[in-house]
């Protein structure tokens, strides 16, 4: 019974932001049950070795491309060849991102559209791109990756990127609102809310202020390299079937 609740071999997951990091870590999770995997950023070389790795480790078939979601076409491009290389598109990971810090007084117009465009609006275009396929299927699980930045507001001591806790709590109301208007598709739209994580984005943070934000975490920790494959599989697996418009917050309490 688990096993079928969580089966999803030989479906295909495309993730956005699959490189590194957060990305990675659900593409891992996915391949190592049997999924094939199609990984896009802006980073090819890392796309690239990402899908070569976990082409060798679980046998799966896996690439990498190159895309900047920020553009209609080329995003379009990429759903269309993604299409032609594995045949259909079964779960998509909305995970690029990106952020800027600053006081709001001092953030630059251009750092807010940055944000605003990539986390939004790149997020639109692939759902909107692969959306299409999975209507036409009747079919489809979508996975939006907030953060708990969209859930509560943080002292500017720990997180001053005020575009980017807007952006992601616009992810969650998208995700909400998205999953009433295609579950008549039966296409599943829900999100996780990581908390604090080692990457690119949190390293100056956790740097400065990790064992502070340790120790206001419930649980005393920040999220490990497998923290997240959990939730990822759940949301990507019949194990959620009756499961729809949902944020769950993956972040050790720190939300409570």
């Amino acid at each position: 019974m688990q096993k079928e609740l969580f089966n999803i071999e030989n479906k295909v997951a495309f993730i956005t932001g699959g490189g590194r990091g957060l990305g990675r870590q659900i593409a891992e999770a996915y391949a190592s049950s049997g999924c094939h995997i199609a990984v896009c950023s802006r980073h090819l070389d890392q796309c690239e070795e990402t899908a070569q790795y976990l082409e060798e480790k679980y046998g799966v078939k896996a690439k990498g491309y190159s895309c900047n979601i920020q553009s209609e076409n080329e995003v379009n491009e990429l759903v269309n060849q993604i299409l032609s290389d594995f045949g259909q598109i079964d779960i998509l990971v909305n995970n690029s991102g990106a952020t800027w810090g600053a006081p709001v007084e001092e953030m630059p117009l251009e750092a807010w559209e940055k944000v605003m465009n990539v986390n939004l609006t790149g997020m639109f275009l692939v759902t909107k791109a692969v959306g299409k396929q999975m209507i036409e299927r009747r079919s489809g699980k979508i996975i939006n990756i907030g953060s708990v930045a969209g859930i509560k507001a943080e002292p500017p001591e720990v997180l001053n990127a005020i575009g980017y806790s807007t952006s992601k709590a616009a992810v969650h109301h998208f995700t909400k609102d998205l999953a009433r208007k295609w579950a008549r598709h039966q296409i599943y739209v829900n999100a996780i809310a990581p908390g604090f994580f080692p990457s690119k984005m949190t390293k100056h943070v956790l740097a400065e202020r990790g064992e502070e934000i340790k120790k206001h975490n419930p649980l005393g920790r920040i999220g490990d390299d497998h923290a997240l494959m959990g939730a990822a599989l759940y949301f990507a697996s019949p194990a959620s079937d009756f499961v729809t418009g949902q944020v769950l917050a993956v972040d050790g309490g720190s939300t409570l």
